[in-house]
Formats: C-alpha cells, structure tokens, sequence
C-alpha cells in the first residue's frame, strides 16, 4: 500500500510532546504511530504531510521519505492517514476504490486515487473537500485528541501488540530466575536483552515485553501490560501497568501508566504516574509526581492558554523534550512542562504550567534567555547517548525558542500579578 501519513490542526492540542516532533511519531504501546501505520497496512511506500518547521528535522529521521512533496500523492493511488489515529489491531484499510475512512466524525484515512494532490499550504481542507463526494465508512479504533488519551489507551495497545512483538523478535527463553506470576508466554524477551536475578514479572494482566538491548536489573518488579524500549536500563524499578519505556532511557523508582519517549533519565527513587515525557528529560532524585486530588476532584489540564477538562480523576504531567527537573522536586496534578524547562524544587508543589524555555527558582518562573548555553547542555547530554546535536536540530530550537515566546512572556506576566496580588 502507498501512504502518505499526515497532521492536522488536532496535534496543538498534543504538546508539549507534539511541540518537537510529528504527532504520528508519539509512542502508544510497543512501538510509534508510524511504525504501527507501516506494519499494520503493509506500506511499501511512504510519505509525510506535516507543519513545515518540522521539516528538516524529520528528514534525520526519513532521510529518502518524501515530505510535504506536491507531486509524490499524485502519481498514483494513495491512501492518506491521519498522523493521530490509533487503529484497532483488527483494521484493514481496502484501497481498491475511493473512499474515506472516519472515527467519531474525524478523519482518519482517505484512500485517493491517482492524479488528486493538494493544494500547496494545508492539506486539512483539500482533505475534507474531498471527502465530502466520497464514501464514508466508520473504522474502528480512536483518535489521540489529547496526551491522556494516549495514556489511557496504553496498556491496551501493549496487549495488542505481542503477538506481532514475538514473531518480530528472536525471543529468549525465559530465564530460570525470573519470577513469573501469571501465563509465562507473556513475558517476552529479545534474544539479546539482560534480566538479571531476582526480577519479578506479573503477567495476569497482561504481556511483559522486553525489546533489544535492554538491561533489567536485579530487584525490579515489572507489571504487565508493559513494555521496555531497545537499548533502556530498568535499575531496581516498579513499572506498573501500562507503561511503556522507549529506547534508551534509564529508568528506577516506581512508575504507573506512563509513556516516556526515549532517551530520558529518571534513575533514582520517585513516583512518576499517569504521565508523558518527551525525549532527554532528567527526572532528579526524589521527584515526585502528583496524579490523583487529595478531593479526588476531575482535573483540568492547561492546553494552548485554555484550562481543559479532561473528564478524569488520573492524570500526572505532561513534560516537553530536555527537560530537567531538580532534586526532590514535586509536581502537581495536571501540570504541563514545556521543552528546555529547568525546574527547581520549592519545597512546594511547583506551577502546574511552566512554558519552554523557563526556568522555576523559588517558585517563580524566569525565562532562560541564555540559548547558547541552554542549546550546549543539551548537546553534552545527547553525546552521552551516542548522539549528537545538528544543525537542523540548532535551527529547529533557535525557532521553537522565537514561536513560544508570546506565550513564555503571558505566563510569566501572569505569575507576576499572581505573586504581588499574594504579596499585598
């Protein structure tokens, strides 16, 4: 099948995580959204719509892919997806005719045939043009509208995802000292990953999944539905349901129900729950996160300047790429951290919406108006794993730093009247 994968104006409302890279490269069970797009429909070729600053960067990641081409679509019947949709495992998508595809009155693919391209700019309304004169078929599965969503439908996408994990991966059998409650052909193991002595896994719920490259040490309680990425460390760690671990990260205390991108550090003790974290985020030791009101209240999550009411009682932080936190840091129910934060602990629950680019001291929120000094740490922690900082990645965050700034210079004002109404 040919595919063109692309984004529409839904994803403001996935950032931070969707503020530094495309909405279908989120993570949501074992593998990213547009992985699971390749596999699942069998795509031999590929292209990409997406916002035009993200451009260069995406290309280190799809070097030959077309993006944002006009000419690619029209050259021969392809069937277009939406960047934010979760297809249930069972979906097939038939491109033999012309029609569209929709979940919940929301596009969610549209199969076209050969000539239609869009017109340049965005292709959202050339999409729904067309759609209007095609036939429409309901598809099963969800469209990710917000970070809680993908969350919440974690733990499923885990369990849906190991029959296609163990005929992908050359499997261990399963060590003789690891503890295993539940159906044992559920904790799988690649060939090459490590489990040391005295790991525990829980299968009754479901898989443990364990990809290339991992290491699990000694004494950690793994959880299923769970998954660790290629290449991460699980140092002691409780992970509990539905969480999922991407590649290369370190990850130690206890976390519940939470996506980490990749690359990240939370190695040290500290509850991380109901949470989503980009990619290079250090958690200090002792951070903590808040995911449940001690009124057990529904808790409203900051999105685009607008409070939004997420329907849900569970839900923890969500924290933009290179973020750091400092030691025995707490953070509140509901909070969202942009890119490039530096958050110092006050010795009280910290803002629940810090913008990129901010630093938190003694509770206040200050602008790191240094770049070049924020943009060098970030290079010195990438080279540590191996990778390193390009060009496209400078002139992708010296623009990123540009467009937030309205938004960095309306919270920060905001706190200030905040604090002298306190003061008075």
């Amino acid at each position: 099948m040919r595919i063109c994968i692309f984004e529409d104006s839904g994803v403001a409302a996935l950032e931070p995580i969707a503020l530094t890279r495309p909405a279908f490269a989120l993570w949501c069970g074992a593998e990213r959204l547009v992985d699971r797009f390749r596999r699942q429909f069998a795509a031999n070729e590929t292209a990409f719509w997406i916002r035009s600053e993200h451009v260069d960067l995406w290309r280190l990641d799809e070097p030959s892919a077309p993006i944002n081409d006009l000419d690619w679509p029209s050259q021969a019947s392809t069937t277009w997806i939406n960047g934010r949709w979760l297809p249930a495992p069972d979906v097939a998508i038939d491109d033999s005719s012309p029609h569209v595809g929709t979940v919940g009155g929301q596009l969610a693919y549209a199969v076209l045939p050969a000539g239609e391209k869009p017109i340049a700019g965005d292709v959202e309304p050339w999409l729904a043009s067309l759609s209007e004169s095609l036939p429409t078929r309901a598809v099963s599965g969800a469209m990710l509208n917000y970070l809680w969503e993908c969350v919440d439908l974690n733990g499923t996408a885990i369990k849906n995802d190991i029959e296609w994990f163990c005929a992908s991966r050359s499997a261990q059998p399963k060590p003789s000292h690891v503890a295993v409650v539940g159906p044992s052909d559920r904790f799988v193991a690649a060939e090459d990953a490590q489990i040391e002595p005295f790991v525990f896994a829980d299968t009754r719920n479901g898989p443990v999944l364990i990809d290339h490259g991992a290491i699990v040490h000694v004494f950690t309680r793994l959880e299923g539905p769970c998954y660790v990425g290629q290449g991460s460390w699980i140092v002691g760690a409780k992970l509990r349901a539905g969480t999922s671990i991407g590649p290369g990260c370190r990850v130690g205390g206890e976390v519940e129900a939470s996506i980490i991108q990749g690359y990240s550090n939370k190695y040290h003790e500290g509850f991380l729950g109901h949470s989503y974290l980009g990619e290079w985020v250090n958690l200090a030791a002792g951070t903590h996160t808040s995911d449940l009101r001690n009124d057990y209240e529904l808790i409203k999550v900051q999105i685009n300047g607008q409070r939004v009411a997420t329907g849900r009682n569970k839900i923890s932080s969500y924290i933009g790429d290179h973020t750091k936190t400092g030691l025995a840091a707490l953070l509140n129910t509901g909070s969202t951290i942009g890119a490039f934060a530096n958050v110092l602990p006050s010795g009280t629950l910290l803002p629940t919406s810090i913008p990129s680019f901010c630093q938190v001291q003694y509770g206040q929120l200050q602008e790191l108006w240094d770049l070049r000094k924020v943009l060098a740490i970030a290079g010195r922690v990438m080279q540590r794993r191996g990778k390193f900082m390009t060009d496209a990645h400078l002139n992708f965050y010296y623009s990123l730093f540009e467009s937030t700034s309205g938004q960095r210079e309306k919270t920060i004002r905001e706190a200030e009247r905040r604090r002298l109404r306190r003061s008075v």
